[in-house]
């Protein structure tokens, strides 16, 4: 199809579906069941930057701009941009060694539910295979369909297959190349590089925090607006994703409508197929009963009415592979987890595989690590709601995006609470001794909840628990040795 034809399969299926485009129709779509359960998924970060490797996954924009390191280091290392330009790098993304098979055989040892591959970046090249842009990896760089090998590895172990795409953003990414005599400048590769819109608004790396009607007076063209439907579209009908994720520039107003289309579009297709799904988004780009909301790097610190997700790298100065990339510990991550979902949210945890296709030994070491944790513990994650209460303690987040590379300093006073079918479950949050307090769960009165029995979760034992005025102390057997999250699973009566 053409995209004339699209754009009327769209509106067709928009008028006979259940779904329309406006608010009111789309309002109270209800989150998956499966999504809301699995609480975990991996997401993947993998395209031409991971060549470079450098910096972080911005590189096809910072490379051409001169207040960066970035133009001065590619100048140095391979060229000038009108000779050696972002392009130039697609010949040296091979993924000689890119395994979907053993990729999600990972991400299911880790204990995710789901997983995320971005199938464009800002940069404008497709890891899927596409009719509307020929610079995809199907035919160019590996010569492979990526996302396709992932949704059929994910399908084949059970884990839940979803997609993100940031193509919304590629209208002006590249723009800073059109400053100067640049690749970019070159007619040529102007479906590569995209319209690159140049304006002093657009100029900061910054732009991408702003929250308020993003670049009101910066609208992209409705010729730019109906491919970015179209492309999304045929992602959505090629790939059947049980999530589409957004990045932040759809919070523009000239998206709106667009973003209403292709809301009804999606959810109407899910119906067709019997699938659940959702959206992801950033800022106020959805109303918050239309799809689910996305903070960045960053949390909640009180329970949310609805459904939410943290997305996060363990990689900490970029979502891409770099050289030097500095990486948390499983332990941070874990107590993010937890902290995450006592909320009403899930963790989406991102990857960097390197440009061969690799997964790093730091970010496989992280993902087995927490795995291992969830074997024992993921009992008191997977599938729970929130208590009348998220946790009790001091330490606590600082809400909003870009909140969470520092580790929280968590005490053995400290604690995180989820709940299912008649279990309490209460997350100590760094054990330090054999004997613990709850004191949320003092005897408050006569018509106050009863406990039942108390149990340990992992190898160890309780010695004896008692509750009492000053809270529930439960004692161990032993004092744990390592400093991983304990969880209590406590009997409600």
């Amino acid at each position: 199809m053409d995209h004339k034809e699209y754009l009327f399969l769209i509106d067709e299926t928009i008028r006979k579906g259940r779904y329309k485009d406006n608010w009111m129709s789309l309002s109270n779509h209800k989150t998956p069941t499966w999504y809301f359960n699995a609480k975990f998924g991996i997401f993947i970060h993998w395209g031409i930057y991971s060549v470079p490797a450098y910096a972080n996954e911005w590189y096809s924009r910072t490379m051409y701009d001169p207040h960066h390191p970035e133009y001065e280091y590619h100048k140095k290392n391979f060229g000038d941009q009108k000779i050696f330009g972002y392009k130039d790098f697609i010949p040296l993304f091979k993924g000689d060694h890119f395994n979907a098979e053993e990729w999600v055989e990972l991400f299911k040892e880790s204990g995710a539910r789901y997983v995320m591959p971005v199938c464009e970046h800002h940069d404008g090249f497709a890891m899927y295979d596409t009719e509307f842009n020929r610079w995809n990896a199907a035919k160019m760089g590996p010569c492979k369909d990526i996302v396709g090998e992932i949704k059929k590895a994910c399908e084949k172990r059970g884990l839940t297959f979803c997609a993100s795409s940031h193509r919304a953003e590629h209208y002006f990414f590249m723009n800073m190349g059109r400053a100067y005599e640049s690749d970019v400048m070159d007619d040529n590769y102007r479906d590569f590089y995209g319209p690159a819109y140049l304006c002093p608004e657009l100029y900061s790396d910054e732009l991408h925090r702003t929250t308020a009607d993003t670049f009101s007076n910066i609208a992209p063209t409705v010729e730019w607006l109906e491919d970015w439907l179209v492309r999304t579209c045929e992602l959505i009908d090629k790939y059947q994703p049980s999530i589409l994720y957004f990045d932040w520039w759809i919070h523009h107003a000239a998206y709106k409508p667009y973003l209403k289309r292709l809301c009804a579009y999606y959810y109407n297709r899910a119906e067709e197929w019997g699938k659940e799904v959702t959206i992801n988004y950033k800022h106020e780009a959805f109303p918050p009963t239309v799809a689910t909301f996305d903070i960045e790097r960053g949390a909640l610190t009180d329970i949310s009415p609805v459904p939410w997700q943290t997305d996060t790298a363990i990689g900490k100065c970029s979502w891409g592979y770099t050289k030097d990339n500095e990486y948390k510990s499983s332990r941070q991550i874990i107590c993010d987890l937890i902290d995450i979902v006592s909320k009403n949210g899930m963790l989406l945890l991102n990857i960097g595989p390197k440009a061969d296709g690799t997964i790093t030994d730091e970010e496989t070491k992280v993902l087995k690590e927490i795995g291992l944790w969830l074997k024992d513990n993921g009992e008191g994650i997977y599938d729970t709601v929130p208590w009348r209460q998220f946790g009790e303690g001091k330490v606590n987040n600082s809400e909003g995006f870009f909140q969470d590379n520092d580790e929280k300093c968590f005490t053995s006073n400290d604690y995180r609470f989820t709940y299912k079918n008649g279990f309490l479950y209460a997350f100590c949050m760094r054990p330090d001794s054999d004997s613990f307090t709850i004191k949320s769960l003092r005897i408050r009165g006569d018509h106050d909840f009863m406990i039942g029995d108390v149990h340990v979760l992992g190898d160890f034992r309780i010695k004896n628990f008692n509750r009492d005025n000053d809270g529930l102390t439960i004692t161990l057997n032993n004092k744990p040795e390592s400093d991983q999250p304990l969880c209590f699973k406590i009997e409600i009566i």
